[in-house]
């Protein structure tokens, strides 16, 4: 059977991929990650996860390669991870009682063709207060998360609704990559686990 590839060494997205039972090996690209000037946020994620997906398949081009990328936008702003606890907290106090996209790009390379889509999905927090702030500050979760938060850890009591998929808020769109990697040719199934 044809390998998978993990192009990232985001935790998240390989829990996503054991999560549905898909057997993969995790290679990390080291690509450079600059964002292109004058670009949408949504080609952001496609074009930063086509130079990673691209990095790794240079030497296994015989494999499906998956890379992806994960942005929080605001007013039209990407928020990436916070520099440091100051700048996580203003992205806080930023998205406070607000519905901000999570934009998380994919693209998946085979025998040097390449298919890359994103999904976006609406997030609205709760109005925080400054002591759920420096609580969730204290947890050290929000300092390599996009947007400093997980959604899918204590970053969940700020989310009052989502509009999309949940998964790529995480940081991968799991149903959507899957048929994705069926339609290019990928013969592999979900729900493979290994003994």
């Amino acid at each position: 059977m044809t390998q998978l590839i993990l192009a990232s060494g985001s935790p998240r997205r390989k829990e996503l991929l054991e999560q549905i039972g898909l057997a993969f090996t995790v290679k990390v690209s080291h690509a450079d990650e600059t964002i292109p000037s004058g670009i949408t946020p949504e080609e952001a994620v496609m074009h930063l996860a086509s130079v990673k997906a691209a990095a790794v398949a240079k030497n296994d081009e015989d494999h499906f390669v998956i890379g992806a990328d994960t942005v929080v936008v605001l007013d039209g702003e990407i928020l990436g991870k916070p520099s440091d606890r100051q700048e996580a907290k203003e992205m806080l106090q930023r998205l406070s009682g607000r519905t901000h996209a999570v934009c998380t790009g994919v693209a998946v390379r085979h025998k040097g063709s390449e298919c890359s889509f994103y999904e976006k999905t609406n997030v609205t927090f709760w109005k925080l207060t400054e002591e759920e702030i420096n609580g969730y500050l204290d947890t050290g979760e929000p300092f390599d998360k996009a947007g400093a938060y997980g959604i899918q850890g204590a970053g969940a009591i700020f989310v009052k609704k989502i509009d999309g998929d949940y998964f790529s808020v995480v940081g991968l769109p799991i149903s959507s990559l899957y048929r994705q990697l069926k339609q290019m040719g990928w013969q592999g199934t979900a729900f493979f686990f290994p003994s």
